[in-house]
């Protein structure tokens, strides 16, 4: 599993490399509930560099908030990489310069045979650019994939704005 300083290690990467650039962090969370959020913001100085979240757990949530279209949730589902895209795409509409955006089955329960429990959707999106979207299985506890897609989000910040 992740340890803990290893990802406020990332954050504090992060932190240095959107402040150095002078962006903003926007998150799109479903699988982390707002984890990834709550890591920026427990260092101090976030409102530096971190613009918010949202936390679209309920696909009537992603919907409502970000504007991800219903056909995509019926026809895609929600983990997958289109309702992902569509999340960074909303969460930048919000605000702020760069977006992740998460999806995910944290398990126990919830997989299926092409989106087993760990399967996760990321996406990494500066404004005006295309987005970047991974597909990632992670293994573990439901607390060990939320600590992984955490850290795999934040490397990815890191790795798009080099």
């Amino acid at each position: 599993m992740v340890q803990e300083k290893f990802l406020k290690d990332l954050v504090k990467q992060v932190a240095r490399r959107l402040s150095e650039r002078q962006q903003m962090l926007i998150t799109a969370e479903s699988c982390t509930g707002g984890l990834i959020g709550a890591y920026c913001t427990e260092l101090a100085g976030s409102s530096e560099w971190f613009y918010g979240g949202v936390i679209s757990y309920a696909n009537e949530a992603k919907v409502a908030a970000l504007e991800v279209s219903e056909t995509t949730l019926n026809t895609e589902g929600a983990v997958s990489q289109a309702t992902v895209r569509q999340m960074c795409a909303g969460a930048l509409a919000l605000g702020g310069d760069v977006a992740v955006a998460v999806s995910g089955v944290a398990g126990p329960s919830g997989g299926s045979v092409t989106k087993p429990v760990g399967c996760v959707f990321i996406g990494w999106q500066i404004k005006g650019q295309p987005a970047v979207i991974e597909r990632c299985q992670f293994e573990g506890t439901r607390r060990a994939v939320r600590r992984e897609t955490v850290a795999r989000a934040l490397a990815g910040i890191l790795e798009l704005t080099k």
